[in-house]
C-alpha cells in the first residue's frame, strides 16, 4: 500500500496547527478519560470502606468481594456502551460522542457520591450504586476508544504514538489524584467522619471536571466535524463483516495491558490492607506511586514507538512485565513493608505504562479512520469489562480459594502471554507514518 493510500484510510496526516492549539486538544480530549479514571481510583481505594457501607451484613471477605464485584458490574455496560458511542462518533462526529460520555459519566459519579448507605435505605442502597455503576459503564464503553481515535486522527506526521500515549498518561494523572485525595481523607480525617461523610468528597469533587471538559470540547467542535465531514453509514456492519480478526487482535492486546492495569495501579492498596495488613493512610502511597510513574512514563512508550518500532516496543515491555510480576509480589510477602510496596509497584508500572503508551497507537492504527471509533471502542470495551473490571474480584477469588497470596500475579501473566501472541498479528505502521 502507498503511503497515500494508507493516509486515505488510516488517517495519517500532517497537522498545521500551533503547538499551543495540540495541548489544548490533547487536553480537551483526555478529560473525560481523566473523570473516568478519578472515579475508579477513588472506589478502588475505598472498596474496603464502599463494603462496610452498602454490604454490611456479610462478612469481612464477603463485604470486599460485593464491593469489588459491584465495581466490576460497571464493565458489563461497557461493550455495550462502546458500540453505541462509537457509531455515534463514526456517524455524528467525535465531539458529540465524547460529550455524551462525559456528561454521563458524571452523572454516575454524582450518583454515588450523594447515595444514601445501607443503614439509611436498606437494599436500595446496593441496588441504586450498581445502576450507577452501570451508567458510568456505558459512558466510559465509548470515552477510550472514540478519544483514542480523536488523538490519532489529529496527530501531527511522526508524533502519533506520543499522542495517544497521552490517553494513558491521564489515567495515571486522574490515579494520582485519586490516590492523594483519597491519603488526605484518610490520614486527617477520623474513622466516624471518614465513614459519614469523607468518602463523599471525592466522587462529588470529580463531577465539577464535566463542565470544563465539556467547554474545552466545544472549542474543537466545528474543525473536528469538518475534518470528519465523510461518515460511515453502518460502522458496526462494517466492522463485523471486514474487521473481525483486528477486533480480536485488539481484545487480546488490551487483555494483557487492562489486567496489569487495574492490579498494579488499582488493587495494590487493597492488597497492602487485607493481605500485608498495612495502615490504610500508609497503603495508599502505592496508588500514588503508580499514578505519578504513569503519568511520566506512558508518553515515553509512545516517543519510543514514534521513533522505533511499534510492535518491538510493545513487545520487549509486554515480556518484561510478565516476567517480573511474580517476583515481585513474593519480595511484598517476604518484607510486607510500605517501602517494599512503593519500590516495587513504582518498577512494575514503570514497565506496564511504557508499554501503555505503545499499544494505543497499535490499537488506533489496527483500524481505518471511517469505523475506527466503533471497532476500538467494541475491542477495548470488551477487553476492559471482563478482564480488568472484574479483575480485583477474580483475584481476590483467587487468593481465597487457593490461600495463595500470589494468586494476582499469575493472573497477570496468564494475560500477558495471550497478548504476546495477539501481536504477531498486528501490523507495524511505523515507517507509514514517518
Amino acid at each position: 500500500m502507498k503511503a497515500t493510500q494508507a493516509e486515505a484510510l488510516y488517517g495519517h496526516r500532517v497537522s498545521s496547527r500551533a503547538a499551543p492549539s495540540n495541548r489544548q486538544l490533547i487536553f480537551a480530549i483526555t478529560i473525560g478519560n481523566g473523570l473516568e479514571f478519578f472515579d475508579l481510583t477513588v472506589y478502588s481505594f475505598f472498596a474496603v470502606l464502599l463494603g462496610k457501607l452498602f454490604f454490611p451484613a456479610a462478612s469481612a471477605q464477603q463485604q470486599l468481594l460485593l464491593s469489588v464485584g459491584t465495581f466490576g458490574v460497571g464493565f458489563v455496560a461497557r461493550p455495550i456502551g462502546g458500540v453505541v458511542i462509537g457509531m455515534i462518533a463514526d456517524r455524528f462526529g467525535r465531539v458529540p460522542a465524547m460529550n455524551l460520555t462525559l456528561a454521563s459519566m458524571a452523572a454516575g459519579t454524582a450518583m454515588i457520591g450523594l447515595m444514601p448507605t445501607y443503614a439509611q435505605i436498606g437494599m436500595l442502597a446496593p441496588v441504586l450504586v450498581v445502576l450507577a455503576r452501570l451508567l458510568q459503564g456505558f459512558s466510559a464503553g465509548g470515552e477510550v476508544g472514540v478519544s483514542t481515535s480523536m488523538l490519532a486522527e489529529r496527530a501531527p506526521q511522526g508524533r502519533r504514538g506520543y499522542y495517544t500515549s497521552w490517553q494513558f498518561a491521564s489515567q495515571g494523572a486522574a490515579a494520582l489524584a485519586g490516590s492523594l485525595v483519597g491519603f488526605v481523607l484518610s490520614h486527617y480525617l477520623s474513622d466516624s467522619a471518614l465513614q459519614s461523610w469523607g468518602w463523599r468528597v471525592p466522587f462529588l469533587a470529580g463531577v465539577l471536571i464535566a463542565p470544563i471538559g465539556l467547554y474545552l470540547r466545544s472549542r474543537f467542535g466545528e474543525s473536528e466535524r469538518a475534518e470528519n465531514a465523510k461518515r460511515a453509514s453502518a460502522p458496526l456492519g462494517t466492522v463485523l463483516r471486514r474487521d473481525g480478526r483486528a477486533v480480536l487482535t485488539a481484545l487480546c492486546l488490551v487483555i494483557g495491558g487492562t489486567s496489569a492495569h487495574f492490579i498494579v495501579i488499582y488493587y495494590m492498596s487493597t492488597y497492602a490492607i487485607r493481605t500485608l495488613h498495612l495502615p490504610m493512610d500508609t497503603a495508599l502511597w502505592s496508588g500514588v506511586i503508580a499514578g505519578a510513574v504513569m503519568f511520566v512514563a506512558s508518553p515515553i512508550g509512545g516517543i519510543l514507538t514514534d521513533r522505533y518500532s511499534r510492535r518491538a516496543v510493545a513487545f520487549w515491555t509486554r515480556l518484561l512485565l510478565t516476567v517480573l510480576v511474580l517476583p515481585g509480589f513474593l519480595l511484598i510477602l517476604a518484607w510486607p513493608s510500605v517501602a517494599m510496596l512503593c519500590t516495587v509497584v513504582g518498577v512494575l508500572a514503570a514497565v506496564h505504562s511504557v508499554n501503555a503508551g505503545s499499544n494505543g497507537v497499535l490499537l488506533a492504527e489496527l483500524f481505518p479512520t471511517s469505523t475506527r471509533a466503533t471497532a476500538l471502542s467494541l475491542a477495548y470495551a470488551g477487553g476492559v469489562s471482563i478482564f480488568g473490571g472484574f479483575a480485583q474480584f477474580i483475584v481476590t477469588w483467587m487468593i481465597g480459594a487457593t490461600g495463595r497470596a500470589s494468586a494476582p500475579a499469575w493472573y497477570v501473566i496468564v494475560c500477558g502471554v495471550l497478548s504476546l501472541v495477539a501481536l504477531a498479528f498486528t501490523t507495524d505502521r511505523s515507517g507509514i507514518d514517518g
